[in-house]
């Protein structure tokens, strides 16, 4: 099965012309995910009752931007399968551009399952072989709109499902790049996904092609090799990002902005289930750069919103709206 014979864009979503108006200010490209939440803690073959969501890490980001604020846009591949409309219905609802979502005939859409464990947190099972997304190639990359966009955003589970998939993430940077266009680059790094060798090569390349990097501690310290957190900001810092973010979980975000360190406090809550935290900050994060703010101000609005995603079960559902954010902002003082 071919691309030029099995895909096509989507035939139902707004439509945007190549000399029309920009596409999107905030980009994504990367696989979505259909999500089964356990509503009860403990093990998998324990859990009895799901809750139906939606995930993808990218796919979170691009919710997360658009409820900052930012007009958003994702690429992708899914499958022509009930969950496939399903995100296509979820995007939409949230203003997301889905113009260029490539729907793959006979295609699946991936899952996973979500169960959480009081000392262990949050597991994810996954059914994603095959998937839709894992056939993503550069020729579906539609370089207009890249260009149009404001920022693209892409993570590096996106470059470990598939070396296709691989090849189409760091084909759209360097697209991107050229195009002037800013690249927001997560790792994310899931060892089950890929060996380490590979992806720290991946990772540090990318990071070289990006002008935002988004690391989580543990994954930058896995990454470089450092174990202290200004070390790894550094480290990725010396590869050529303007802004290094590094999340640190309830220990806040330490920023690199051209060279310059800040700590940004981590907002508290009370946590239920963490999935989905650090793709929110990367989408809220890009959204409110693309409005003007500072990287300071930017990762001062995003540590709320990943805070709040927190509070409730599922990685979208819980992702607030930018009028949430200011309005708990503007409480604490």
């Amino acid at each position: 099965m071919t691309t030029s014979d099995a895909a096509s864009p989507s035939d139902d979503a707004e439509q945007h012309s190549s000399t029309g108006s920009r596409f999107a200010e905030f980009l994504a490209l990367g696989e979505p995910l259909a999500e089964f939440n356990a509503e009860n803690e403990g093990l998998l073959t324990g859990a009895g009752r799901f809750t139906l969501g939606f995930g993808g890490d990218t796919s979170n980001a691009a919710v997360a931007a658009a409820r900052a604020g930012a007009r958003t846009g994702y690429l992708t591949r899914i499958g022509d399968d009930a969950f496939g409309h399903l995100l296509l219905d979820m995007w939409r609802s949230n203003g997301i551009d889905t113009s260029a979502v490539i729907r793959e005939p006979g295609g699946e859409t991936g899952l996973y399952f979500v169960t959480r464990q009081p000392e262990a947190g949050h597991r994810f099972t996954y059914r994603r072989a095959a998937s839709a997304a894992s056939r993503l190639s550069p020729a579906d990359i539609p370089l207009d709109v890249v260009a149009r966009a404001g920022l693209l955003h892409v993570s590096g589970i996106t470059q470990a499902i598939s070396s296709s998939a691989c090849d189409t993430a760091l084909h759209a940077m360097g697209a991107a790049r050229q195009a002037g266009t800013l690249v927001s680059y997560d790792p994310n790094h899931r060892p089950a996904l890929w060996p380490l060798e590979r992806a720290r090569a991946v990772i540090l390349h990318s990071a070289s092609l990006a002008d935002i990097v988004l690391p989580s501690l543990e994954e930058g310290q896995l990454v470089t090799g450092e174990t202290d957190a200004e070390a790894v900001v550094e480290r990725f810092a010396r590869l050529g990002p303007q802004v290094v973010a590094l999340k640190m979980g309830d220990s806040g975000v330490l920023l690199s902005n051209a060279g310059h360190l800040t700590h940004v406090p981590a907002h508290t809550v009370r946590p239920v289930d963490a999935t989905g935290a650090g793709d929110t900050f990367d989408g809220a994060f890009g959204a409110r750069l693309l409005a003007g703010d500072t990287p300071l101000a930017a990762a001062e609005y995003a540590v709320v919103a990943a805070a709040l995603t927190t509070t409730g079960l599922g990685a979208v559902d819980p992702i607030p709206h930018r009028r949430t954010v200011e309005e708990i902002r503007s409480a604490a003082g």
